[in-house]
């Protein structure tokens, strides 16, 4: 498309794109938008070295090679910010500048932003499901090296805990959990058989006794006995990995205060998803570890965005296969509330034609600065994003939050637009 667009000139033509989902993956009520800040950062990165052309070289004209020897976006892009809820047919992102520029951003774009919403999309129901309880993100072994970072920044960012993955701790800053496996205690077989005290006792040795033991590595009742005469009642934790874990929470929970390590937590973690974690609400849980579910997003493996021309010299262009439609034109929305804050739809509009149907009742703009002419405006804040979660998420109506399936948790409505679009 860039080389075509080059030969005829029309790559310089300005253009608008917008990220959206036509619809949310299915089940969902919600999404979260995710990978604004590592999207950003990466855009900063995204040019063509000698490398990068000399393996294009072989398709590409020597005119395109130019281009892109080049090329660093220069344009501006808009979008809601990181944390803020999304539905179909919200505009998350809008990138604006020439043809060329935008066109070939596309796989970044929604490389970042697939991925991270889904896994921040998930987290944020089984933060939901857990009622407050702490959970860690331990996915890393179930996912891409690479992805395993993000994931663990997108359900950080969704209200996780914190994260078994290290270099999510030092290049994000999400707080660093964990617990030792099977294998450190199987480690300490000796020639007469397990010696599992042996274990625990070099772990409190080396962690103190505020770490968390591993107990079901041979039998739970025996492993709970060892843990607390090695470390004593004011062991910090204890993991339950397999098995009934709602059965095995409460005997655990009766063996600890009888054994009087009553400050005791219980980490529970094996193949846990949010309608899992629903499942243990009444069980006496203190911590959740879960893995395969939140780096794979629980079943959605990816947000179903799209990155679509909305917009060329000013003239709004849609798309209008069938269901595979486009709402031309460069975009805003705002999120209707009521006087409780209790959403109840969202509002999208051509740019610099609000509605004025929404007076009756209170209206949050959604879109926000965030580059122009191809610098940054500003840097986004995790801590931040976390708490727009969290806010999002209280003000959604109570069955936008049920893990049922549904229809999304608030309407989006187009508002009429001013102008007939035009054909794409």
């Amino acid at each position: 498309m860039l080389a075509a667009a080059l030969s005829d000139g029309s790559a310089h033509r300005r253009s608008s794109f917008e990220v959206f989902a036509r619809r949310l993956p299915e089940g969902r009520r919600y999404g979260v938008v995710a990978g604004t800040a590592r999207f950003l950062e990466s855009l900063q990165d995204f040019v063509f070295d000698d490398a990068a052309l000399s393996s294009l070289s072989e398709f590409l004209d020597p005119a395109t090679l130019e281009y892109l020897q080049g090329y660093r976006f220069s344009g501006d892009i808009d979008g809601y910010a990181e944390g803020e809820l999304y539905f179909p047919g919200s505009p998350v992102l809008s990138v604006h500048g020439t043809f060329a520029e935008c066109v070939v951003l596309e796989t970044l774009v929604l490389s970042v932003f697939n991925h991270d919403s889904a896994i921040a999309s998930a987290a944020a129901r089984m933060v939901s499901a857990a009622e407050g309880r702490p959970m860690i993100e331990m996915g890393s072994r179930r996912t891409h090296e690479y992805a395993a970072v993000a994931a663990a920044r997108a359900a950080y960012l969704a209200g996780f805990a914190g994260t078994s993955n290290l270099e999510a701790q030092r290049r994000y800053g999400v707080p660093a959990m964990g617990t030792s496996a099977h294998a450190f205690t199987l480690l300490h077989t000796q020639a007469t058989g397990p010696d599992e005290k042996a274990a625990f006792r070099a772990q409190v040795q080396a962690l103190g006794v505020d770490t968390t033991l591993l107990v079901d590595t041979y039998d739970i009742t025996a492993g709970v006995a060892n843990a607390v005469e090695v470390a004593g009642p004011q062991l910090g934790a204890v993991r339950i990995d397999s098995g009934d874990l709602g059965v095995l929470a409460r005997q655990v929970r009766q063996q600890l205060d009888d054994l009087g390590a009553t400050n005791t937590r219980i980490v529970v973690s094996g193949d846990l998803d949010e309608f899992a974690i629903a499942a243990l609400r009444a069980e006496p849980v203190d911590i959740y570890g879960v893995g395969t579910a939140v780096v794979t997003g629980s079943g959605a493996p990816t947000a179903g965005m799209v990155y679509k021309l909305v917009e060329v010299d000013g003239i709004p262009v849609e798309k209008r296969s069938s269901h595979k439609e486009s709402h031309g034109g460069r975009k805003e929305a705002v999120r209707l509330a009521r006087a409780s804050g209790i959403v109840v739809e969202e509002v999208v509009y051509r740019v610099g034609s609000p509605p004025a149907d929404v007076a009756s009742l209170s209206s949050r703009p959604l879109c926000t600065a965030m580059v122009r002419a191809g610098e940054p405006v500003d840097t986004p804040d995790l801590a931040a994003a976390r708490e727009r979660v969290a806010a999002g998420l209280k003000s959604l109506p109570w069955d936008g939050l049920a893990l049922s399936r549904g229809e999304p948790a608030i309407p989006t409505r187009m508002a009429a637009p001013t102008r007939p679009p035009h054909d794409q």
